[in-house]
């Protein structure tokens, strides 16, 4: 059986000038591998390993590209046009990957990529999807505390930011953890706190405890460094207050101070935390 958006095996049943037709023994339908891709000396019966996707025509037609995904997996792609009722895709081959508006999840603009999954439509043809969170995998070798690498594919107010980590695996950033201005197509750098039962990661964007303290004491300083030496506030300001300043909780800022006081590298004065030296 040929099947549509997958790499198979097929014979040479007939050759022509314009190419050869392909096909699975035993079965009269056939898919017409264009000339330029056929091997050099091929002929009937020789076994030719192709792609079966849909021409500009809407007709089947195998080819010898690799294309950069597959039906049902997932990949990172660039916008090379954004039309009417959707965007198209570069994925490796002659005809680009239409996205449908429908599918999107943000709106891309040329020359951006994004991460999407290959699907059949109710057309019966190869398109594209932003909705990728059923095409992720759970099976990677990451353990606890590796950093990953990944792309934010949705955010929920209640639950966090979910990552396709590699574009590929299934990983999420709790709320708890989501500060600043994270929002669907960033790539985040994370490290893994868990990898659950069922496979998939759960994720931070901070470092262990210890490394984190340090990092986050270096932005208090770098702070104070603006406000001539003084901040107007202390550990007691309000989550809001130290999320606008610093992008940071409210318990790692407090984490932070302690270290800087132990260090001795500031001190708490009527109300305001200032530098030493």
């Amino acid at each position: 059986m040929i099947e549509l958006g997958k790499k198979q095996v097929l014979t040479i049943k007939r050759v022509k000038t314009f190419g050869v037709y392909l096909g699975c023994e035993g079965e009269e339908q056939a898919v017409l591998l264009p000339s330029k891709y056929v091997p050099e000396g091929s002929q009937i019966g020789d076994e030719i390993e192709v792609f079966i996707y849909r021409d500009s025509q809407d007709r089947l037609v195998a080819t010898t590209l690799e294309p950069k995904l597959k039906l049902g997996e997932t990949a990172i792609l660039e916008v090379k046009e954004v039309g009417k009722i959707g965007a198209f895709l570069d994925w490796g081959l002659e005809k680009d990957l239409f996205l449908p508006f429908k599918e999107q999840t943000w709106r891309p603009e040329s020359g951006q990529s994004c991460l999407v999954a290959l699907y059949i439509d109710k057309s019966r043809r190869l398109c594209a999807t932003m909705k990728v969170y059923e095409y992720l995998r759970t099976d990677s070798d990451y353990q606890k505390n590796d950093y990953v690498e990944g792309i934010v594919y949705q955010i929920n107010e209640h639950y966090g930011a979910f990552v396709a980590v590699d574009g590929t695996y299934h990983g999420m950033i709790p709320s708890k953890g989501v500060h600043g201005r994270m929002k669907v197509g960033d790539r985040v750098h994370a490290r893994v706190v868990k990898v659950r039962e069922d496979g998939k990661m759960e994720l931070t964007m901070s470092e262990t405890v210890s490394v984190q303290m340090d990092k986050d004491g270096e932005k208090i300083l770098r702070l104070l460094d603006s406000y001539d030496g003084v901040l107007p506030f202390t550990e007691k300001a309000s989550p809001e207050v130290i999320e606008r300043e610093l992008g940071i909780s409210k318990a790692a800022f407090k984490r932070a101070v302690g270290r800087l006081l132990k260090q001795q590298k500031i001190m708490i004065q009527g109300g305001k935390i200032r530098r030493i030296g």
